[in-house]
């Protein structure tokens, strides 16, 4: 056994004393949320297995904060949608994005999510861009697992970075109302 020590999570900047350390609520609150995150996965076809294989041992997403997998949009923080949405589902995504609390951030998964896919037809959604604002694309038909944990990982970003009053300021109200969410 070496005598190195292991960070598990890398401390936000601040001041550090013998007996203390002091940083910033933001700095503080962000590395919470980035280390504890609930996914909610929205799967719907070949991207939903793709982010079963990341669940499993050999990926791990639980080594990111994000082993418990919440089916409650109310205890939600990261909705993961993955693969082909019907135009019939998208009020349901809605739904679901607008049941969760703030702050909640979007992973679109696979090329299905992201844009339509292949599938140019009149009852797929091109996008669930057009009904929810995505905070993270993972491009790919379908994306490896490597491509979900890399998007998980660029959210957690999102939440350690964003300021606690990000939320109120009027540029998100604005992006909100352009979807129609108040």
């Amino acid at each position: 056994m070496s005598d190195a020590k292991i960070n598990i999570v890398e401390a936000p900047a601040g001041l550090e004393g013998q007996g203390f350390f002091a940083t910033s609520l933001d700095s503080l609150v962000g590395m919470a949320r980035a280390n504890s995150l609930w996914p909610l996965p929205f799967a719907t076809s070949c991207c939903g297995i793709e982010f079963m294989s990341t669940m499993a041992s050999h990926y791990d997403i639980g080594r990111f904060g994000a082993e418990r997998l919440s089916f409650s949009a109310r205890q939600a923080d990261v909705l993961m949608v993955m693969g082909t949405i019907a135009k019939k589902m998208a009020p349901v995504v809605k739904q679901v994005y607008l049941q969760m609390a703030e702050p909640r951030w979007v992973l679109s998964v696979g090329a299905c999510a992201c844009s339509g896919g292949i599938f140019d037809t009149y009852s797929v959604l091109q996008g669930i861009d057009r009904v929810i604002p995505v905070d993270v694309y993972v491009p790919g038909c379908p994306p490896r697992p490597e491509q979900i944990l890399d998007g998980f990982m660029q959210i957690q970003e999102l939440a350690k970075n964003e300021s606690i009053r990000r939320r109120n300021q009027p540029e998100y109200k604005a992006l909100l109302e352009s979807y129609g969410i108040e």
